[in-house]
């Protein structure tokens, strides 16, 4: 069974009920670990899975709150021998080179080596048999991508926004998927408080019209702001304005089957 399995589901400033966003996807071939901000090693063992199942790492872009624990992650697999691949754009793969590069971890007493590979917009690569990654840039960061994973033997497919403001092709893009994880930063009305956001980040209401106007089959909104105050009442009534199916509104360890 294929499976996203919540690591964290809030933003960059964490909150008491919210670490920093992450997940792990699970199915026939491996493991996938979308993005590592702090505490990934513990938290995948929290969920009741083996961290050195890891086979790959994909990285959305190069801010502190998706890579920060990327040397932590893989110090804790040093005596554990192989490889595990990260993925990103060139931007993102060069910067999470210099940073293993700061802590010695890509030699000597470091058993899991990390091999880099690059993505960028249009690129399709196969993650395994059967499985495949496929990317998109957004306008977040010019570091910044959005993932489709296909993941076999379920053959089922998953797309992920990454940080990004309201980006039509995108939903074009992700159609068709069983699943789309977007960023769902704030209630519209931040957007009127905090202007610099609609910038950067999507709000509930684009994201439940985009969301309908595109058929999404499971929208699962995250990446909420730990520094501005709603409830996520407000985050799900804005959805369901433009969004008739299937909403998870996820929690940090959570798991969702696909």
């Amino acid at each position: 069974m294929a499976d996203v399995r919540f690591l964290g589901t809030g933003g960059a400033v964490p909150s008491a009920e919210r670490d920093n966003m992450s997940f792990l996807l699970t199915h026939g071939d491996g493991s996938v670990l979308v993005d590592c901000p702090g505490g990934a090693f513990a938290k995948i063992k929290a969920l009741g899975l083996d961290p050195r199942s890891v086979g790959h790492i994909a990285v959305t872009h190069i801010h502190p709150d998706h890579v920060y624990g990327l040397p932590a992650f893989i110090h804790s697999l040093m005596l554990d021998e192989g490889e595990v691949v990260l993925w990103g754009s060139a931007e993102t793969v060069a910067f999470c080179g210099r940073l293993l590069d700061l802590f010695g971890l890509r030699g000597g007493k470091i058993l899991r080596r990390v091999v880099f590979r690059t993505l960028e917009t249009g690129g399709r690569a196969e993650l395994g048999p059967g499985s495949a990654l496929s990317a998109l840039g957004v306008p977040h960061h010019p570091s910044s991508l959005a993932f489709r994973f296909e993941l076999a033997p379920e053959g089922k497919t998953v797309a992920y926004s990454g940080d990004t403001p309201a980006h039509p092709p995108l939903f074009d893009w992700a159609a068709g998927c069983d699943a789309l994880i977007h960023d769902c930063s704030v209630p519209s009305r931040c957007f009127g408080e905090f202007p610099a956001l609609a910038r950067m980040h999507t709000n509930a209401l684009d994201l439940g019209r985009l969301s309908g106007r595109a058929g999404v089959r499971l929208l699962v909104p995250g990446h909420f702001f730990g520094e501005v105050a709603f409830d996520l009442s407000e985050i799900e009534d804005e959805i369901r304005r433009g969004y008739a199916g299937r909403l998870v509104i996820p929690a940090d360890l959570m798991t969702i089957a696909l």
